[in-house]
């Protein structure tokens, strides 16, 4: 898609993190593109200070006025809410996508209200930061990351394979899955990482006495594995609610495998559990 763009003008809903990285990205590509945002005043003001919008629009109806691609990136409850709003204002031919971390709940929604006019494709970019907000922005935030879509690649779906180029135009990596799938493979890559994170801060939190041990003899380790506890609650509550059963049996998984550990201690059976983890841990460093 190199220099193109098939979307006239791109209607941004909620200019926070996710949002405002999405804008920047694609002003940073297209210089030209015509972006407008919806959100809080003081955070679409802020957005348009970043330049990551050129316009804010004070309701979602105005905003969706003459846009061709909508991206949805609030919450994934005010997201729910929003969609029939959506769905009804926005232009015949449209194209709508979200970035809401779990897909069931709001493709489940999307289904019921798309009936004509605008289409939707769920989408998720596999990116982010422990620190939400537009203060956080990044044009690179998608840069190298998997960005999931919803569906299958139809070449006849000309919205949807256009919005796929422009995914991997901004530097992501689109992957093509089920709405089910995603929310069972997230469960276990992302949702269960943010939890053992904020475990493990419990514990150390527990344990930490009135001489600050063993707190303070920790290293870059902790500091390493504790990275995601400093994500707060509020960009996590939605995405527990909307994938609960997933991340119990993630839950359930990581149990057994501690139990799987415990047993072992005193055995030289851990050694293939360390080489089948170092084994892991190269694929995540291997290029994309």
């Amino acid at each position: 898609m190199a220099g193109t763009l098939p979307f006239r003008r791109i209607a941004v809903i909620g200019t926070g993190l996710i949002g405002g990285s999405f804008a920047l990205a694609l002003r940073k590509q297209f210089p030209d593109v015509s972006v407008v945002g919806y959100d809080r005043p003081d955070i679409a003001k802020r957005a348009a200070g970043l330049g990551a919008i050129g316009e804010s629009a004070t309701d979602i109806q105005n905003a969706l006025r003459g846009a061709d691609l909508i991206y949805l990136a609030l919450p994934i409850i005010p997201a729910l809410e929003a969609l029939p709003e959506i769905a009804k204002c926005a232009e015949d031919g449209a194209l709508v996508t979200d970035a809401c971390s779990t897909k069931a709940a709001i493709c489940r929604s999307a289904r019921e209200n798309f009936r004509a006019g605008a289409k939707f494709l769920g989408g998720h970019p596999m990116a982010g930061k422990e620190r939400s907000g537009i203060e956080h922005a990044d044009a690179e935030l998608f840069r190298g990351a998997p960005y999931a879509l919803m569906g299958s690649q139809d070449p006849a779906d000309a919205p949807a394979k256009a919005f796929s180029e422009l995914v991997a135009a901004i530097g992501a990596q689109p992957v093509w899955c089920d709405a089910e799938t995603h929310d069972w493979a997230v469960g276990i890559v992302s949702h269960l990482p943010q939890l053992v994170s904020i475990a493990l801060a419990r514990i150390v939190q527990d344990e930490t006495d009135e001489s600050g041990l063993p707190l303070s003899l920790a290293g870059q380790g902790l500091q390493d594995m504790l990275r995601l506890a400093g994500s707060p609650y509020v960009v996590w509550r939605d995405i527990l609610l909307t994938n609960t059963e997933n991340v119990s049996r993630a839950l359930d998984r990581v149990a057994q495998a501690i139990d799987y550990l415990r047993t072992r201690l005193a055995s030289k059976e851990l050694e293939q559990e360390f080489h089948s983890a170092n084994e892991v841990y190269k694929l995540l460093q291997k290029p994309r």
